[in-house]
């Protein structure tokens, strides 16, 4: 009778010992071999029951019934705590779960905004990534608040740091306006005319025409006004830009 229970405490503290040195990567293995270890527990605490209740019916040697009494109760003090053990590694499982959840979430949010944006400026479609998106709003901000000066420095580093971008045209016509309103006329001048070169397509190219020579009159220079508002009428005959270059022709005569 002893012999066969006698290996039962061994296994208990074996199993006991595995599972609370067992890594915490393991923990899905950890709670599937505890279930497994409390289901033979269970099987083997209710054959015992079954024996001391056959052997209380037979009137067996008290002090053999006591031991496996004692047995029994071992039997299920180690059950419970296994439970126990199941139910932490389960929540382990659970909180693991969500944590990993929640990180692939956040990664996902995060990388969504490094992501290029698909904008549509003047008609075009482009892609900007966020930086470009930052910048460019940023040096209009600043010359919508009319520091001129101010909105000079930032639209030039922004046409420096992003010369392919779709938004270089309307950076360069501010940048040309921000500079006519310090009377840099020269610089202006120049900013249009690279505008107009570079996207003679964009609709500011004629707008940018009728500025140009608007600062050549501010310079007292009417022949060079002239001849920028008959090549304005010539290249955009149909702009709102080259109407206004005909009134203006009217009063340099």
């Amino acid at each position: 009778m002893k012999r066969f229970l006698r290996p039962l405490p061994f296994l208990l503290v074996v199993l006991s010992v595995n599972l609370m040195t067992s890594p915490a990567h393991a923990g899905l293995f950890d709670d599937d071999e505890a279930r497994k270890a409390i289901s033979s527990l269970s099987a083997k605490l209710d054959a015992l029951s079954s024996k001391v209740d056959d052997q209380l019916a037979t009137k067996t040697d008290k002090t053999v019934v006591l031991d496996q009494l004692n047995q029994i109760e071992a039997l299920r003090q180690e059950i419970a705590k296994l439970r126990g053990q199941v139910e932490v590694l389960s929540n382990d499982v659970s909180d693991n779960a969500r944590r990993q959840k929640d990180f692939y979430v956040d990664l996902d949010n995060r990388l969504r905004k490094l992501e290029p944006q698909k904008v549509v400026v003047d008609g075009k479609e482009a892609q900007i990534d966020q930086n470009e998106q930052k910048s460019y709003d940023t040096a209009l901000a600043v010359f919508q608040s009319g520091d001129y000066s101010g909105a000079a420095n930032a639209l030039n580093t922004f046409t420096q740091t992003y010369p392919r971008s779709v938004y270089v045209p309307n950076a360069q016509y501010s940048l040309g306006i921000a500079y006519y309103a310090q009377k840099d006329y020269k610089n202006a001048i120049t900013t249009f005319q690279a505008l107009i070169k570079a996207s003679p397509d964009s609709p500011k190219a004629p707008d940018a025409m009728l500025n140009i020579a608007t600062c050549y009159t501010e310079q007292k220079d009417k022949v060079q006004a002239k001849k920028v508002l008959l090549a304005l009428r010539s290249q955009y005959p149909d702009s709102a830009a080259a109407k206004a270059a005909a009134d203006r022709l009217s009063t340099l005569k």
